[in-house]
């Protein structure tokens, strides 16, 4: 993981680091300060300001360990820039340590001697404050300085004089003498290795703190083996380290999506257009909204078998699922395989969830292809709920093609029956999701018969008495509505909880009780819910079972739900066809 992390990188040099910088201090070299300029897109709420990709930044060790507090060069937050709002001496001697690294820097390039000097101007500091005062900034926003319309920043002619800095900082060796060389976790080589590593940035909103989260780290003495100190019990070198720190930081901020508790995050060997990434409609981003991801997974995988797309057959994905605990970066998934297998997986798992759109009352029909999101939302009241690691397993169960695990069908299970015996909207993702789990449990048991057999519709000769007995309790439902219209607590709301657990128990006397209601129809109706109901009990054979198991009652719901949703689909197609009559 780390290795492909650092190629993905490419070439990314330590002291160096891609920073987001929301305001620019703007000076002229005759006028002085000119004033205070927001950069990124100033018109939206959230500005993160504008990406320099070639930041000088010091390490956490390199900025603690001098005699006074240090700060960043050319890039750093307001209060240490301008003495903003500052209230203690320790951002005074980071300002201080600030001014003397340009003011070094200074004596080899014009330039920075030029902003050093303004900067040293109490008035001029006064006015920079002015300014942030007026425009609302906040202390720990990134500053940055301008000078006559060039970001020094962007430049390449302060980079020789800060590595040579930054070599200064180290310092000269300690009496052991210099470190033992140790063999490089990601390249391989004997490095020296570093004690600690940076942190990694963007996992907030998932647990992680805003300051960042280490990925290798070993602060505490039980994490530690073989007498190794900190970080070279797990030997990585500067130069690695830096690669996948600017790797993850990167794929963190563009290229990742927020599932509910964790962050999945996905890359390719070779580049992938937008339009053509399997994992892309997994999520279904806005862009692609109208897209029929089942139909261009398939596309996509015809065209790679017939040859037509030979690149992307050489192909490689990388996935990661990461969250944040206690300061550190928690990889619950890591996954990687060719292009082919995963555009295979994604039309598979399209497959599996498709199921029959119930007409609603109100004539509404829900998305065919949906969203992970509303997939991981049939598991519980609302999305907030899910851990990280039930997340992780799900996203695990898409991209590769893993059976759906026991207790996600107990928890989807028991919110379809809620949702049934409340006489709310079926949730078609739930429905969809309860399906998945038997058609990929039977094909991993070999059983393809029974796989190919459970399709989207309904299956009226499924050899399951379990469905056969759901198929029966919505025919009967459906009966009573007809002769009996609305009587509030009907059938369903009275008996499907027992008849979904002892169906042996009700599903004989409900059946009597039909009787009565086939007599308040009109014969033709009455004779089409007999014969309905008689060849149900037919396909049982024998009398229901006595119990359900779990599973057992999922295919009861299922059953259930697909026998519903062919009548509704039924009586719209009839009612359609009436109207255009009418028309004509």
């Amino acid at each position: 993981m780390l290795e492909l992390l650092a190629k993905y990188s490419g070439k990314a040099e330590p002291g160096f680091k891609s920073r987001d910088i929301r305001w620019a201090v703007v000076l002229d070299s005759k006028a002085g300060f000119v004033g205070l300029v927001q950069l990124g897109q100033p018109d939206q709420k959230k500005n993160q300001g504008r990406t320099f990709t070639k930041c000088p930044d010091l390490s956490q060790p390199e900025l603690v360990s001098g005699a006074t507090a240090r700060s960043h060069f050319l890039v750093e937050t307001a209060n240490v820039v301008a003495l903003y709002k500052v209230t203690d001496t320790k951002t005074v001697e980071k300002h201080q340590y600030f001014i003397g690294m340009l003011t070094e820097a200074g004596k080899t390039i014009p330039q920075l001697a030029v902003i050093a000097n303004f900067l040293k101007i109490e008035e001029t500091i006064q006015r920079i404050q002015k300014a942030m005062a007026e425009s609302k900034v906040k202390v720990g926003d990134k500053v940055t300085v301008q000078l006559d319309g060039e970001f020094p920043v962007e430049q390449d002619y302060w980079h020789d004089w800060w590595r040579n800095y930054r070599k200064s900082l180290k310092g000269e060796p300690d009496k052991k003498g210099n470190p033992a060389l140790m063999w490089c976790y990601v390249s391989g080589k004997l490095v020296t290795p570093q004690k600690t590593h940076p942190k990694i940035e963007g996992l907030a909103d998932v647990g992680g703190q805003p300051s960042g989260d280490v990925l290798i780290g070993f602060d505490k003495e039980a994490y530690c083996s073989y007498g190794l100190q900190q970080s070279t019990n797990a030997a990585v070198s500067e130069e690695a380290m830096s690669a996948y720190r600017a790797a993850l930081n990167k794929l963190i901020k563009n290229h990742s999506q927020r599932l509910v508790s964790a962050r999945v995050v996905h890359w390719f060997k070779e580049e992938v257009k937008l339009a053509e990434d399997p994992l892309g409609w997994l999520l279904e981003p806005p862009e692609q909204a109208e897209l029929n991801a089942q139909h261009e997974a398939q596309k996509l995988l015809k065209s790679i078998w017939t040859g037509e797309r030979p690149d992307l057959a050489r192909n490689f994905y990388y996935a990661l699922t990461l969250s944040g605990a206690g300061g550190r970066v928690m990889v619950r998934d890591w996954m990687e395989g060719q292009f082919e297998e995963l555009v295979a997986n994604v039309s598979q798992w399209f497959s599996d969830l498709e199921i029959v759109e119930i007409v609603q009352r109100d004539g509404s029909l829900p998305t065919r292809n949906p969203k992970f999101l509303v997939v991981l939302g049939t598991l519980v009241r609302v999305l907030k709920d899910l851990p990280a690691p039930t997340v992780a397993k799900m996203w695990r169960v898409a991209v590769r093609g893993e059976a759906i695990p026991y207790s996600f069908l107990a928890q989807t299970l028991s919110r379809r029956k809620m949702e049934i015996i409340q006489n709310k909207a079926i949730s078609l993702a739930g429905m969809g999701l309860i399906k998945a789990y038997h058609v990929r449990k039977y094909r991993k048991e070999g059983n393809t018969t029974l796989a190919e057999m459970l399709k989207p519709k309904l299956t009226e000769d499924f050899p399951s008495p379990a469905y056969q007995c759901g198929r029966l309790m919505a025919v009967l439902a459906g009966l009573q509505r007809a002769a009996l219209g609305d009587v509030g607590a009907g059938v369903v709301q009275r008996y499907y909880a027992a008849a979904s657990t002892t169906p042996a128990l009700v599903l004989g006397r409900l059946t009597r009780t039909s009787q009565f209601h086939l007599g308040k129809l009109e014969p033709g109706l009455a004779y089409w819910y007999e014969s309905k109901i008689a060849g149900i009990w037919s396909r049982l054979q024998e009398a229901p079972p006595r119990t359900l198991s779990l599973e057992e009652q999922s295919l009861f719901a299922l059953g259930y739900y697909q026998q519903l949703a062919d009548r509704r689909v039924k009586k719209s197609q009839n009612t359609t066809k009436e109207e255009e009559k009418d028309n004509d």
